[in-house]
């Protein structure tokens, strides 16, 4: 016994000792390894705008200083890289901008707002240069601000309009036995539809086609200011698929040069000078930005405007990076609203919404916080559902013109196993105390008091969720329900009914702080700070591994499906959600 006792005990030291030095090696690369001070903007330089690994507004900031070591974002978000564009503008070693990498995941209000952050860099007189293989319509969109735009002799280019595509499953839950039960309010609310109905409601496609061509519209009028043709031209272009080859797209003037990508470069070292054998200078934009943060990083001073990101889909807890939870919003509103420093906040949504109930303490977070400084909110690419109930009693509320948001609706879902049950020989029954003490089995059939109850919660929250929009926007319940129902709107609708104040951008929405808040010296901080334990990053040992590794293994569209699985599992008590996707490639 004591051998064995010896054993186990070098064993376990062994362990011990292998832990200590793995997570030993990884502080220290950590502390040395990326070293933004270390980074050297050369004379002459250009920034390489890959935007691969850039999916949020806010990378974060946590207590515990491990969940930043091993946190396997890019620790730069969608604002500061717009920040490090603006730097670049009067940073006299940057000469322009080369957009080389295509891939990204960014949506269109975010797209929309690099794009203009481009278009402004290039009034200084420096370059932004576009090269691609092969252009996505989103991916487009952001490059056709480029001085010019090339594209690969044997590359091609997609532009041909906006779709939306719903699937149905009504059949699919007679025939397979489970069924979805559905309570929910408003004629808009697509997000339950399909599993109701077989085909697209006529409300449901009003709103969808207003939609898609209320963004459409944005995204052609900006291409047209920069590639100087019309509205009609585009969409003719778009109509015909006249620009589906490197040969189609330069007779229509989308772009300006067929050529490889040496011949690109080439052209970059006559811009700079530089000989033709030799290598120009080149910084990444995730490396220029973390230059720019870390020169740029100011002691707070007695004026600040608090920046608050909500961000990812509305749930109970701490929330993260990729969640808004109640725990790190309402600390967050909190503490702006108690600091005397603070003379206004702009929360930043992002979010198709969520859990109600979360949304309603965080909206009452807000409305506390209103009464002692300005709350002005700016919409990312969405802010619909429980995102606009988060930001509907703002002082001010700022929105893109291809901002998704409204979609003010009520819905649950409860899923029902008892047909199936039946078909394979599983038979449940109940005893209980009291008539309605059973509550909601999904192995019986939906009894209809209890979706009497239900759908009574359902209204409650409903209209709880409409008098919160009418007192916030100062309008009459019938007004803000005329327009609710849970239809969506783009930013450029919402503002002509009254749910958005003005189009623009987060920076539009901090000089309105500034202003509101009567400020003219001012720094910016932003939020949340997270409360995310050490443990909760080792959770998922020993197969810890990055996102992107695991999307590689099992594909991107396998991830994206698990995701939402994932995200229907985790959904608890009645929500104001928009759950369908616009996604433009």
């Amino acid at each position: 016994m004591k051998f064995l006792g010896n054993v186990l005990a070098t064993i376990i030291g062994l362990f011990v000792f292998c832990m200590l030095f793995f997570f030993g090696i990884i502080f220290i690369g950590a502390i040395f390894g990326g070293d933004s001070e270390g980074v050297t903007v050369k004379e002459d330089s250009v920034i390489q705008l890959d935007l691969k690994n850039i999916n949020y507004d806010f990378a974060g900031k946590y207590e515990d200083p491990w969940v930043t070591v091993f946190s396997d974002n890019a620790k730069v978000g969608v604002i500061d890289i717009i920040h490090a564009i603006k730097v670049a503008k009067t940073d006299n070693d940057i000469k322009g901008i080369s957009i080389l990498n295509q891939e990204s995941s960014l949506g269109m209000a975010q797209s929309k707002e690099l794009r203009d952050a481009l278009e402004d860099f290039k009034k200084s007189g420096k370059f932004v240069l576009s090269y691609a293989n092969v252009y996505s319509q989103k991916a487009y969109y952001i490059n056709s601000v480029a001085n010019t735009v090339y594209l690969n002799p044997v590359g091609e280019m997609e532009f041909k309009g906006l779709s939306s595509e719903v699937m149905f499953y009504k059949d699919l839950q007679e025939k397979s036995g489970i069924k979805m039960e559905v309570i929910r309010h408003g004629k808009y609310k697509s997000a339950v539809e399909p599993f109701l109905e077989n085909e697209m409601s006529p409300a449901n496609r009003e709103q969808v086609t207003a939609l898609l061509n209320s963004i459409w519209s944005s995204v052609t009028s900006d291409i047209s200011k920069s590639r100087n043709i019309s509205v009609q031209g585009l969409n003719e272009i778009a109509d015909g698929l006249l620009a589906r080859t490197p040969e189609m797209a330069k007779a229509a003037k989308m772009i300006d040069v067929i050529a490889y990508e040496d011949i690109y470069h080439n052209d970059i070292k006559k811009r700079l000078k530089v000989a033709a054998d030799k290598e120009y200078n080149k910084i990444s934009i995730i490396d220029y930005t973390k230059k720019v943060l870390t020169t740029s990083e100011t002691v707070e001073g007695d004026n600040q405007i608090a920046i608050i990101y909500a961000q990812g889909e509305i749930q109970s807890g701490e929330g993260d990076v990729n969640t808004i939870g109640e725990g790190s919003m309402r600390r967050s509103l909190q503490e702006a609203r108690e600091n005397k420093k603070v003379k206004a906040i702009v929360l930043r949504v992002d979010s198709p919404g969520g859990s109600a109930l979360t949304s309603d303490l965080i909206w009452r977070e807000v409305e506390l916080t209103k009464k002692v400084k300005p709350v002005v909110v700016s919409m990312g690419n969405y802010a619909a559902s429980g995102g606009y109930y988060i930001a509907c009693n703002a002082s001010k509320i700022f929105a893109e013109n291809n901002t998704i948001t409204g979609s003010i609706g009520v819905f649950g879902i409860l899923p029902n196993f008892s047909e199936l049950s039946s078909r394979i020989g599983i038979h449940v029954e109940q005893v209980n105390t009291n008539k309605n003490s059973a509550g909601y089995s999904p192995f019986v059939p939906l009894d209809e008091k209890f979706k009497e109850v239900t759908l009574e919660g359902v209204e409650h929250i409903y209209k709880t969720f409409v008098n919160h929009v009418a007192e916030g926007r100062k309008m009459t319940f019938e007004q803000v329900d005329a327009i609710a129902q849970g239809r969506v709107w783009s930013g450029s609708e919402a503002i002509k009914i009254g749910l958005v104040d003005k189009i623009g951008g987060l920076e539009a929405a901090i000089k309105e702080a500034a202003l509101l808040s009567k400020t003219k010296n001012y720094s910016t901080q932003n939020h949340p700070e997270y409360k995310k334990d050490f443990n909760d990053m080792l959770s998922g040992l020993p197969f810890m591994k990055t996102k992107e590794s695991f999307i590689q293994e099992i594909g991107e569209e396998n991830y994206k499906l698990m995701q939402k699985v994932k995200k229907m599992q985790s959904q608890k008590g009645i929500q104001a959600l928009m759950l369908f996707e616009i996604s433009i490639q």
